[in-house]
């Protein structure tokens, strides 16, 4: 562990945009090609129009945060700062973030990650069924309502 420090989680909003694009921008896997791709402007959309997102913070520092975007019905963004990485940060965040979603809709859920990576072994610890390879190369997942509520029962 790396600090001694409490993770704190909370709803996310405007403010913490600057903190979500620096972790967004530490990860190593999931890069962006140009980081000029995802702007504050798109950040706040997802955040207060098409969805919402959650931050963790360690001493009053974005480390880790998670969107969900109810508009197309999937998983926008989950990243964690690499030096917090296998602290539970990221399975927290998405426990979070799918209790919200499917309280919003029963509507399956889906996402999308590069094949071969620590994301797409993740997803598959969390129940996401792995609906094989798309055309833009990377692996769709998938979460129905009713695999959800059978994993995490209220």
């Amino acid at each position: 562990m790396h600090t001694t420090a409490t993770p704190l989680y909370r709803v996310a909003t405007s403010n913490d945009i600057p903190g979500i694009q620096i972790v967004r921008h530490l990860v190593k896997e999931n890069t962006l090609s140009n980081p000029a791709l995802v702007t504050d402007a798109d950040c706040s959309h997802y955040l207060n129009k098409r969805g919402r997102g959650w931050v963790c913070t360690i001493n009053n520092r974005v480390v880790g945060f998670a969107i969900a975007d109810l508009a197309d019905h999937n998983i926008w963004a989950l990243f964690i700062d690499p030096v917090y990485e296998n602290q539970g940060i990221g399975k927290e965040l998405h426990r979070l973030m799918l209790d919200w979603y499917f309280d919003q809709t029963t509507t399956t859920v889906w996402l999308g990650t590069a094949p071969g990576t620590r994301a797409e072994k993740f997803y598959t610890l969390q129940g996401w069924l792995n609906m094989g390879l798309q055309p833009n190369g990377e692996l769709r997942f998938e979460l129905p309502y009713a695999k959800w509520k059978a994993i995490h029962p209220e």
